[in-house]
């Protein structure tokens, strides 16, 4: 028994002197780190940026001019597909049926003028004939007689001469009223008619008004229907147009855009603006469409800044348009989307994660992890980007370096 326990007892003492070695082992080990290899291929710096799809080409159904707000009472479904002439927006015709049957109203009082008009003409005229005629019989009386006026006596003989003579200028008096009336009846046919010029013009204009109550499709296509800024409200997004909604006067209701081809609009803070130029690569994620990177380039940057109302207080950027050389059956105008723009390329240079990278005092170092623990190694950063950072020394390929300070953890060497 005596022997029994002292095998036992000596079995105890080596466990516990291993399990107290295997402790002391972990205690020394460093704690388990995030890490990454360096690698040597292209460094690639990039500028992120948020925006939305747009097509190139595009159609855009507007409210038409009626001198009024116009209220919306049939609107296609946001998506639907239209053919060309297919009925998109139609507004209430009440108020322009009622102004029509008005127009038409006086159309009809004014042709009735002309008719009038033109019938007292022809009476005024006829009856100022009807007096010339008589008087130029009358003068040829009055000349007639004049012929025996060498057997007459003299004061009688003057009478005849007299009378001939006031023949004679009744004669041009009523030629002249004749031509007066011609003159003053064409003169109020003329008015007459500008009259009812203007109501066919009228009567024309709010027939026009009323077939552009109903906006049809000039091409076929989906319907994107657009927002009301109306609706709107600060801090809230202004919803798309609907039935029931009152339109302005050039008032964008729907886009029928061309998806063949496609650009991507978007905004660059201030700070940045000289970070970018045009001609630059970019790749588009749509979020509606993520297994499916689409390539761009940068065509066009604004050149005057524009404040931006959707943050408070307002910055500052430029607008800028990326042109997307895929394309993607998915694509639908106004999807949201964001973009990689290529900012700096380097071909075949070691390249760690920017979160490798730490900064200690006036030294930059990276913590290389090796199976002796964990090493702090001053380097060279050769170039810095969002996502990856160009070493130019101090670290080789296929190190593998921490992705925290080991430091804050404990476990540096």
């Amino acid at each position: 028994m005596n022997r029994a326990a002292a095998i036992a007892a000596v079995v105890l003492v080596v466990a516990v002197s291993v399990g107290a070695a295997a402790a002391l082992r972990r205690d020394a080990s460093p704690p388990a780190l995030p890490t990454a290899v360096v690698a040597k291929t292209t460094f690639v710096d990039f500028l992120q940026l948020r925006g939305e799809i747009r097509p190139v080409r595009s159609v855009v159904l507007t409210a038409p001019s009626t001198g009024s707000d116009l209220q919306i009472v049939d609107l296609a479904t946001n998506g639907s597909k239209v053919a060309a002439g297919d009925p998109v927006v139609t507004f209430d015709p009440t108020v322009q049926q009622r102004t029509l049957e008005t127009k038409q109203s006086e159309l009809k009082q004014a042709e009735t003028e002309i008719e009038r008009t033109e019938a007292e003409e022809r009476r005024r005229v006829a009856a100022a004939r009807t007096e010339l005629d008589q008087s130029r019989k009358a003068l040829a009386r009055a000349r007639l007689e004049l012929q025996g006026n060498e057997l007459r006596p003299r004061l009688e003989a003057e009478k005849f001469v007299i009378a001939a003579d006031d023949a004679e200028a009744n004669v041009r008096e009523l030629e002249q009223k004749i031509e007066g009336e011609a003159i003053a009846a064409r003169a109020d046919v003329a008015i007459a008619r500008q009259k009812r010029d203007k109501a066919l013009f009228d009567v024309q204009e709010t027939e026009r008004i009323l077939a552009s109550l109903q906006v049809r499709a000039p091409i076929g296509g989906s319907i994107s229907l657009l927002p009301n800024f109306r609706a709107g409200g600060p801090g809230r997004p202004a919803p798309e147009f609907r039935r029931g909604d009152r339109a302005w006067f050039g008032a964008q209701i729907a886009e029928l855009p061309d998806l063949t081809a496609v650009q991507l609009t978007a905004r660059v803070d201030e700070a940045d603006r000289g970070r970018v130029q045009a001609g630059s690569a970019v790749r588009v994620r749509v979020d509606a469409v993520p297994d499916h990177d689409l390539a761009g380039t940068l065509s066009d940057i604004a050149v005057v800044a524009k404040p931006d109302f959707t943050t408070w207080p307002p910055v500052r950027n430029f607008d800028v348009i990326v042109k997307i050389s895929d394309g993607d059956p998915r694509l639908r105008s106004g999807m949201s989307a964001s973009a990689r723009v290529e900012l700096d390329r380097l071909n075949g240079v070691l390249v760690v994660p920017t979160g490798a990278v730490f900064q200690k005092g006036a030294a930059t170092v990276a913590y290389v992890v090796g199976r002796r623990g964990v090493e702090a190694r001053p380097v060279t950063v050769l170039r810095r980007g969002r996502d990856q950072t160009a070493i130019a020394s101090g670290l080789a390929e296929g190190d593998r370096v921490a992705l925290r300070d080991p430091e804050r953890e404990g476990g540096a060497k």
